[in-house]
């Protein structure tokens, strides 16, 4: 599922972008989708725009820099 939102992503550049990515993804919800259904579709494409920045301005950690940062052994 992710992966369609993954490949579809660009960075939001305005208000009328976000307002048109909002409405694309409204328009993909099935006939009867809950509020919940909707409001996890845009929280899901807003994480996933929010990573990808991170990962283009190098914000990012390796999973073992993570656990040692948080103290965590690595067994």
């Amino acid at each position: 599922m992710l992966d369609r939102y993954i490949t579809e992503v660009n960075p939001m550049k305005n208000a009328i972008d976000i307002k048109q990515a909002a409405h694309e993804l409204i328009d993909q919800l099935p006939t009867g989708a809950t509020w919940e259904q909707a409001v996890y579709s845009l929280q899901v494409r807003q994480d996933v725009e929010a990573g990808l920045a991170d990962s283009e301005a190098e914000r990012v950690m390796t999973s073992s820099e993570l656990r040692r940062s948080m103290g965590i052994n690595q067994e």
